[in-house]
């Protein structure tokens, strides 16, 4: 479908059984999902027309709503229909697709208890949205090392992705106050964890390390893990220091929203001759090119979207 036949192509959403252009896509303020972050999510992107790990994503959301006991009427199928219809409804080879399951509230007249609030789904499709601007992304990223603690993962699971960003969003500040582009967040030991939307990895002496607590467990982390073993560069998921990070060859971050991407200053250390450095810019790549060949793709037929409700 050509994007001037696209129904909605500024961006299609799908609420508790509706699809609606996403300009007009809304829950009540007194859900759960909003007032208490009752909530969890996951996102997968599309390039060239297609869905990339989309088996790995929806593994993953079903994981994090099992995990915050939220169980929607949709079964994965249900869902992975639902997303192609959203993305088919937009006309977008490029988009950012969102999936949601939010917990509502519960009925008057019954105990307010999260049992007794329905869960729902939510999704919506917009066009592709990049984790920092391109000429960051070309000329590396410049982090800081934030002051605020990541939430300790016995209290919020970070492998269930949620909504709880107060840590994320204070480092977030703290870094545009301080020049930067985005913070890495450490654990109360003072181990790497994540930064707002992606993973961390670390280059030293030729071999890569990701950290392996406290973090998401990213579907592009997993992709760069696996380019790793396909190039055959040695990547470690294990507890990265601080003091590696500060001293590491190179460093780079994963997401969604960008594949792999460099790291050039570290506070107020500027890394290597302040570009990308080699190994990050072979598995930058390899992920682009590797996306281009089809790798873990599932193409969307355009031809098949539906009339609009």
């Amino acid at each position: 479908m050509p994007a001037s036949a696209a129904t909605w192509p500024s961006g299609a959403a799908y609420i508790d059984g509706r699809f609606m252009p996403v300009g007009e896509a809304m829950i009540p303020v007194t859900e759960w999902g909003y007032r208490r972050s009752d909530v969890t999510y996951d996102v997968v992107s599309v390039w060239d027309g297609a869905f990339f790990k989309l088996d790995d994503h929806l593994k993953r959301f079903r994981a994090s709503m099992e995990y915050f006991r939220l169980l929607p009427c949709e079964s994965d199928e249900d869902i992975r229909g639902i997303l192609h219809e959203l993305v088919r409804r937009t006309g977008l080879h490029e988009a950012y697709v969102a999936m949601d399951c939010l917990r509502g509230s519960a009925p008057p007249n019954v105990r307010r208890h999260p049992s007794n609030a329905r869960n729902y789904l939510l999704a919506f499709a917009v066009p592709y949205v990049w984790l920092m601007p391109r000429e960051v992304i070309d000329r590396g990223a410049h982090l800081i090392v934030s002051s605020t603690p990541r939430i300790p993962e016995v209290c919020v699971n970070p492998r269930a992705k949620n909504f709880h960003w107060a840590d994320m969003t204070k480092s977030l500040f703290e870094a545009q106050d301080k020049g930067a582009d985005n913070p890495v967040l450490l654990d109360l030991e003072g181990n790497v964890t994540e930064g707002p939307g992606f993973n961390i990895f670390t280059v030293t002496n030729g071999v890569v390390a990701t950290p392996n607590r406290g973090v998401l467990e990213g579907i592009t982390r997993l992709a760069v893990i696996q380019l790793c073993e396909k190039t055959g560069l040695r990547c470690e998921q294990r507890t990265v220091s601080l003091a590696e990070l500060r001293e590491a060859d190179e460093i780079f971050i994963s997401s969604t929203a960008g594949g792999v991407m460099g790291v050039t200053r570290l506070d107020d250390r500027i890394l290597g001759n302040d570009r990308p450095g080699p190994v990050t810019e072979a598995l930058h790549e390899a992920y682009w090119r590797s996306r281009r060949e089809g790798w873990c793709a599932e193409p969307i037929d355009y031809a098949q979207a539906e009339a609009a409700d």
